[in-house]
């Protein structure tokens, strides 16, 4: 009896670590927004370190490939400064900051042209959106956000939405260069 109980207690202790943590905390608008940040975050600046500077410029345009239609489209570079001009424009309605200096339209300021600089530009522009997420409650994220006909929460979840199409394009162009997206590169053991 003695040797069946010492059994039963060594056969419970893989299990006690998971009843002695703290429960989790409740979700909150705030939290889960924060999370849907964080990961579209990650998803451009691994795609951003991934493709090499001397290929910062690169367009599909440049492929000529015959049928297609990629006049005009932006570089990479571009499709970076975008994302991060747009997160401006975007998320300041939601957290009532003013846009930074040199920012007029949609591709960002023309001084930000280095990888360094655009990174910069982008995890900046990404804060923003923290910032905007972090502000979020039940009581307010139905209200019209500073200066717009939209809702605090439609802006800060369509800020999410709108990295998620660039970042797709993105993709596409580390393919047409050669390189595996960071998301679909296999994972070591």
């Amino acid at each position: 009896m003695k040797r069946m109980s010492i059994l039963l207690l060594f056969s419970l202790l893989p299990f006690v670590p998971a009843l002695a943590q703290a429960p989790t905390p409740v979700p909150t608008v705030a939290s889960v927004l924060d999370g849907e940040v964080s990961r579209i975050e990650k998803q451009v600046l691994d795609v951003a370190d991934a493709m090499p500077e001397d290929k910062y410029n690169f367009s599909p345009e440049s492929l000529n490939l015959p049928g297609s239609d990629y006049k005009g489209v932006r570089s990479f570079a571009l499709q970076l400064k975008h994302i991060a001009a747009s997160n401006y424009f975007i998320w300041s309605p939601v957290t009532g900051d003013k846009l930074p200096e040199g920012l007029k339209g949609g591709n960002g300021p023309e001084n930000i042209k280095t990888k360094a600089d655009i990174v910069k530009f982008l995890k900046d522009s990404f804060a923003l959106g923290h910032k905007a997420a972090g502000s979020l409650t039940t009581e307010n994220m139905l209200q019209l956000a500073t200066g717009s006909k939209s809702t605090r929460l439609r802006l800060a979840t369509f800020g999410v939405s709108h990295a998620n199409d660039h970042y797709g394009q993105m993709i596409e162009y580390l393919r047409m260069n050669g390189i595996v997206p960071p998301a679909s590169r296999k994972q070591s053991d």
